[in-house]
């Protein structure tokens, strides 16, 4: 069951669209390692408009993830690949169907 979710909205520098999907990418490995991230989708919402939706069984679960490696990837390489900082999030979910 999840109970919590982030929302990440990246809206990519000119130009560097690609960087951005690569960096995306890159993360998926790095999430699959945090056993309380139980789901994790990058998207892309438009020619510059990325995003990355995640969720979580608790508040501990989503704490962890934010603390963990993709988010330091994401704030220490913000100001290259983004034109504005990250707009993260919190959610509640109040319903869900999971694998």
């Amino acid at each position: 069951m999840v109970t919590k979710a982030l929302y990440v909205r990246l809206e990519a520098r000119p130009g560097k669209e690609a960087a951005v999907v690569d960096f995306l990418n890159g993360g998926l490995p790095l999430v699959a390692q945090e056993p309380a991230t139980t789901a994790w989708f990058a998207i892309r919402m438009g020619p510059t408009t990325f995003g990355i939706f995640d969720v979580f069984p608790d508040e501990a679960g989503r704490a962890a993830h934010l603390s963990g490696k993709v988010a330091a990837a994401l704030m220490a390489q913000a100001a290259e690949l983004f034109a504005e900082p990250p707009a993260i999030q919190n959610l509640d979910v109040l319903a869900a169907k999971l694998p």
